[in-house]
């Protein structure tokens, strides 16, 4: 049964997470799919979730992407949007992104996985929720990561994106 302090506990869901809910593939679809319909947590993407998104799903299938029409990748987009809340980021963020950069020494692919955090906390949620924890270890401390919940029949798909 959801409540309202259910609803008022903001979740970040990563972008590995919403790869893995779209490629029936991956071992972790079904824990993907499972956890967006069925966790009952306010959950949101950030723009940078939505582009990564839009990157994969519409890279070739020998470039380690899911070779999606640009239309049926934003179609996807749209539904997981109609499903979760939408972070904007701003001077805020930015900044936070900033002192994250500096004072935690994230270089190269990490600073994206930075301004994930930064928006995170900006805008108050309390968890991000990944299929990869490791990317956003070094950032426990400021935001409880999660892994994905994946049943015991389930195993790990490898990298994100």
């Amino acid at each position: 049964m959801t409540t309202s302090a259910d609803l008022t506990t903001l979740v970040v869901v990563d972008t590995n997470v919403l790869l893995a809910a779209t490629d029936r593939s991956r071992r972790s679809h079904t824990a993907a799919v499972t956890f967006l319909n069925e966790d009952e947590r306010r959950l949101a993407l950030t723009p940078q979730i939505a582009r990564e998104y839009l990157a994969v799903a519409t890279r070739p299938l020998k470039a380690n992407g899911f070779g999606l029409s640009g239309a049926d990748a934003v179609a996807n987009l749209a539904q997981f949007r109609d499903e979760m809340s939408l972070l904007s980021e701003d001077r805020v963020t930015t900044a936070g992104l900033t002192d994250l950069v500096a004072g935690d020494g994230a270089a190269g692919k990490q600073v994206h996985d930075a301004n994930v955090v930064a928006v995170a906390l900006a805008h108050r949620a309390s968890a991000i929720v990944t299929d990869n924890v490791r990317h956003f270890a070094r950032f426990a401390d400021l935001i409880a990561i999660e892994q994905l919940p994946v049943r015991r029949d389930q195993g790990d798909d490898g990298p994100d994106h």
